[in-house]
């Protein structure tokens, strides 16, 4: 791993993101992007004031950790016919964000192909180097699901003592993991507070970007941390998503079928599950909103 800086940031908060086995519909990635240039347009313009600019602070040795018949580096050619070569990476941003309490660490990337231990060796010395106070990874996984309804968002820490803390779910997660599950392990080790945002996507709607799923991690991690983040185009994205879905599902007899019975199971389980907390996580973002507002 290059260091190109450290900057001072305040107890920030380390948000990651690879691209894989781990991010279904691009929901995961499609998040840490939107994060990271949330400021840059419209009302939340970047200017001299905000500084919120995102800062390079390092970036992966592709070399090292990738296996290029796995993840080929990308061709791209400009107006000049000129062409470049992009290899498959993994970088790590800075913002300082002066409207919150806290910073981000954005890590950013696709899932390394080998040395998993080395590389999250790595990642994690970064996070203590930078006096990261806290490690959520993002990510999306394929579900029996209807796109229809609210997208489910899992928040969850690997031990009871940690989930108990921060007030999530403890991880009951057993099986396969991706490299989110081995950096969530090594924060463990570490004594780093880790916390894990899954959305759960239709695996019948998972071909294509879903906006709506990245908007829910938004919303989920905005619930986290009890801050407010621009949302942009991507409560219309998340309505063109759905609407595009259902034409889809329209035109098959048989997926329109199978839309209807998720529907009804996931309906029946909304108000068998529906508490407290839920309605006033509900209220408190809506209120968040109309503060800033």
């Amino acid at each position: 791993m290059e260091i190109h800086k450290i900057p001072a940031l305040r107890s920030p908060v380390m948000l990651i993101a690879f691209s894989g086995w781990n991010d279904a519909a691009d929901a995961a990635t499609g998040a840490a992007s939107h994060i990271l240039g949330a400021w840059t347009d419209g009302a939340h313009a970047i200017d001299d004031q905000t500084g919120v600019v995102p800062e390079l602070i390092a970036d992966v040795d592709p070399e090292e950790f990738y296996d290029f018949q796995v993840n080929r580096p990308m061709v791209d050619m400009d107006d000049s016919h000129m062409r470049s070569l992009t290899w498959p990476s993994t970088q790590v941003f800075g913002l300082q964000m002066s409207e919150f309490d806290f910073d981000f660490v954005i890590v950013h990337g696709v899932e390394p192909s080998m040395k998993w231990k080395s590389f999250t060796q790595e990642l994690i010395d970064l996070a203590d180097d930078l006096e990261v106070s806290m490690i959520v990874t993002l990510g999306s996984m394929l579900a029996d699901a209807p796109h229809s309804r609210p997208i489910t968002v899992t928040c969850s820490g690997a031990h009871p003592e940690i989930a108990n803390r921060l007030g999530v779910e403890v991880s009951k997660y057993e099986g396969p993991t991706g490299i989110l599950g081995v950096i969530a392990d090594a924060c463990l080790r570490r004594g780093l507070d880790a916390v894990s945002l899954w959305a759960a996507i239709p695996h019948y709607a998972s071909n294509s970007p879903s906006p709506k799923a990245t908007l829910a991690l938004i919303n989920a991690l905005e619930d986290l941390l009890e801050i407010n983040l621009p949302q942009g185009e991507l409560p219309a994205q998340a309505l063109e998503w759905e609407s595009e879905v259902d034409e889809l599902a329209r035109e098959d007899s048989d997926v329109a079928d199978y839309v209807k019975a998720l529907e009804e199971s996931k309906d029946s389980s909304l108000l068998e599950d529906v508490s407290g907390d839920e309605i006033a996580r509900e209220l408190e973002r809506f209120l968040r909103r109309q503060t800033e507002n």
